[in-house]
């Protein structure tokens, strides 16, 4: 038999931007039940930086102390994977594990992050968080004055390479999948002093999760500290599309479309963290639960008041 539960709001992830909106929303005493797959976007990453208070602080760390603020104001955390969704404002149906568990909500905040589809190119994977990397504000001061080459896969390679020379001197362009560079880009590189090797990328020589080097088609290889790629983001948003929503195409990938607040096109339906924002980091994330989490109780505020109106009118 499958478990029924209830809330005024359910929100579906428990990184940075659900346990913020469940935050925002328990401490304004309305009923909250995360689900949380417990498989965060950064888990692999020794840090989470930029985080004003915390820098450095451990991922598993920060989001450990979050359920424990989120649960210590009344939210329910439940363990598990939001395989489904269904219904209309007021009367939202969320299930989990195939069934398990089914959980009735008046609105749903969807914080279900992002995937990152890495190049397909060996040693990418097992390196990825650690010296695989993607984010100069992220992970850049950690690979600061380093050898660090930059694979090329699509028009925001020459962006990376600007960013990333800020940090060496010592970086490369393997052009790899990106364009060929214009006359300009080409002029910008060679006063960047960075050099550009055009056959693609063979694989990538690991040892653990350390990038020794990067070896390319015919054989040869260079010798490096770190590698900077891009991924295609993809928004987790299938419950998204099966409550009636449409992901939008972006020049980085597919995201939920969402107000300043969070509001999404659905009714009822809100968005926060990397599911709306490819791009932002986890205080960003953190602060969009926030702001997500207190609209919804702006909305439910309102329609509670409604109601209350219509009763004493009725009554």
């Amino acid at each position: 038999m499958s478990e029924q539960m209830q809330a005024d709001v359910v929100v579906i992830g428990g990184g940075a931007a659900g346990l913020a909106a469940a935050i925002a929303l328990a401490r304004s005493r309305r009923s909250v039940i995360v689900v949380d797959a417990a498989h965060p976007r950064n888990e692999r990453a020794a840090g989470a930086h930029n985080v004003l208070g915390q820098e450095g602080v451990a991922p598993a760390e920060l989001l450990a102390r979050g359920r424990a603020e989120a649960t210590a104001y009344g939210a329910r955390m439940l363990p598990g994977v939001a395989t489904g969704a269904s219904g209309a404002i007021d009367d939202f149906v969320i299930e989990v594990d195939d069934g398990r568990v089914h959980i009735a909500a008046r609105r749903v905040v969807i914080a279900t992050g992002l995937v990152d589809d890495l190049p397909d190119i060996p040693g990418v994977e097992a390196a990825w968080g650690r010296s695989v990397l993607h984010c100069p504000f992220c992970h850049g001061w950690e690979v600061r004055e380093k050898r660090i080459a930059v694979i090329g896969r699509n028009e925001n390679t020459l962006h990376q390479v600007i960013l990333f020379r800020q940090l060496s001197d010592d970086v490369t362009l393997f052009l790899h999948e990106a364009p060929e560079p214009t006359d300009e880009q080409w002029e910008q590189l060679a006063a960047l002093g960075v050099p550009v090797v055009t056959p693609p990328v063979k694989r990538l020589v690991v040892d653990g999760t350390a990038v020794r080097a990067v070896e390319i088609e015919g054989g040869r290889s260079f010798p490096v500290d770190a590698v900077v790629v891009a991924p295609v983001f993809t928004a987790r948003s299938e419950l998204f599309a099966a409550l009636g929503g449409q992901p939008a195409a972006t020049p980085f990938g597919l995201r939920i479309e969402a107000d300043p607040r969070g509001q999404t096109s659905v009714p009822g339906v809100w968005a926060a963290g990397n599911a709306a924002d490819l791009t932002a980091m986890v205080v960003a994330s953190s602060a969009a639960g926030v702001v997500a989490g207190a609209a919804v109780h702006g909305d439910l505020a309102a329609r509670d008041l409604a109601r209350a109106v219509e009763r004493r009118r009725a009554g």
